[in-house]
């Protein structure tokens, strides 16, 4: 990971439970003994933080499992159980492993019953394995479905105890759409941004009858071809959703282990994911790597997409490996990138063109998702000087602006290049 170039690791969930995906969680206190327990945690945390990586954990706090001890007593002492508020029943005795089930569970799934959260009891545990982990040293919580959780005071008190122990953890949502009731500030710092996969699906994957129908499969459905222009609009949008502190937080991301990987919808197009990544890691917002996708792994939707990751170098993408590690460079190099303005400089047919800009830097993206080279007349003023010289950040060519125009900025098919700006 530190030879990748990131400062951060998100897991899924990671503790104790009989389900290989941990979804359904045994002991929100214990690391599954399979990852090796709370010690091998502590061990990897240490390792981490001494590189400079945080780590982010999975909280799965709407529902959790049968092999939970709280549902394991009620299954087994049914009415006379301590903890029947902890769940909602529909009658006795409790019906786990039979067909209907008789209590509400998360998508009438019976392996995954639902936490009454109006329970001051269950809000409280939840409460307190947030703590515990946060003391324990994790630097913030990815919460799954936390929408399901339809309690605006109870994601308020989370954050409180949360950034009371850490003011700088990081707390981010798993909400598909757009989120502005959890991110006014006062709940989640960032959702993870799949309005931005839609967007980079919809402008840099050629459509046609076969990418349609994987789309449908892949529920992006709703996902259709976009020119320069709307993809420009969509992406300048979201920057205007929620307050700016959060929008330079937003999870931004191509897949996850709920998606198809980005390079199968792209029918194994590797020039539509680099053009995805490069556009990633240059827009505001955190860029997050789906593991495997910086040597182009492949995976169709849920389970496919959560292959066991490939670590045989003789099956690696090199070149894909080593585009990536060229993009967290950069994005680490500039702080343009990481907290800078965006302006779109041009917009149109399959070409986009953006700048970023912070205290005295200044990055160009010129972007080409068409399947013709070309040259670009740019108009850069009044945001770049006359006489100022754009260096592209890998070839070293050089372009004088002269009466506010980069001309002759070089387009190639498919492709992309970043510009630094020397005045």
């Amino acid at each position: 990971m530190h030879d990748l170039g990131v400062n951060a690791i998100y897991f899924c969930p990671i503790f104790q439970s009989t389900a290989n995906h941990r979804y359904h969680t045994h002991d929100y206190f214990q690391v599954d003994p399979i990852l090796g327990g709370n010690a091998a945690f502590k061990t990897l945390l240490e390792a981490a933080h001494a590189r400079g990586i945080r780590v982010i954990i999975d909280g799965v706090f709407n529902h959790a499992s049968r092999g939970l001890y709280q549902f394991n007593h009620t299954l087994e002492n049914g009415k006379a159980s301590p903890y029947l508020d902890w769940f909602t029943f529909r009658g006795f005795p409790v019906r786990a492993y039979d067909e209907p089930i008789n209590y509400e569970a998360w998508w009438g799934l019976a392996p995954l019953p639902k936490f009454n959260h109006r329970n001051p009891q269950v809000r409280e545990f939840i409460f307190r394995v947030a703590e515990h982990w946060i003391r324990e040293g994790i630097d913030g919580w990815r919460l799954d479905v936390p929408g399901e959780i339809d309690d605006d005071e109870f994601w308020r008190e989370f954050r409180r105890r949360v950034k009371a122990i850490n003011p700088d953890a990081y707390i981010v949502g798993e909400l598909w759409q757009r989120a502005d009731r959890w991110l006014a500030g006062d709940q989640f710092d960032a959702a993870m941004n799949y309005q931005f996969t839609r967007a980079c699906l919809s402008f840099f994957v050629e459509h046609n009858d076969a990418s349609r129908n994987l789309l449908q499969e892949y529920s992006y459905g709703d996902v259709k071809p976009m020119e320069a222009g709307e993809f420009a609009r969509a992406l300048d949008e979201m920057l205007h959703w929620y307050p700016e502190e959060i929008v330079y937080a937003q999870l931004n991301l191509l897949d996850s282990h709920d998606t198809a990987r980005f390079l199968s919808i792209a029918r194994g197009d590797i020039t539509a994911l680099k053009l995805a990544l490069l556009t990633m890691f240059t827009y505001p917002g955190a860029p997050m790597i789906y593991y495997g996708d910086e040597i182009a792994m492949e995976g169709r939707k849920d389970p496919d997409c959560r292959r066991a990751m490939v670590w045989n170098p003789g099956r690696v993408n090199r070149e894909m490996l080593e585009t990536t590690k060229r993009l967290t460079a950069l994005r680490n190099k500039y702080a343009a990138l990481r907290r800078g303005t965006l302006t779109t400089l041009h917009a149109n047919g399959k070409t986009y063109a953006f700048a970023r800009h912070y205290a005295d830097e200044t990055i160009i993206v010129t972007l080409n998702a068409g399947r013709e080279s070309m040259m670009l007349d740019l108009r850069v003023d009044p945001l770049v000087p006359n006489g100022a010289r754009l260096i592209d950040e890998w070839t070293r060519e050089e372009i004088i602006v002269q009466e506010g125009f980069a001309r002759g900025i070089p387009m190639p098919a498919r492709d992309g290049k970043v510009w630094a700006v020397q005045k």
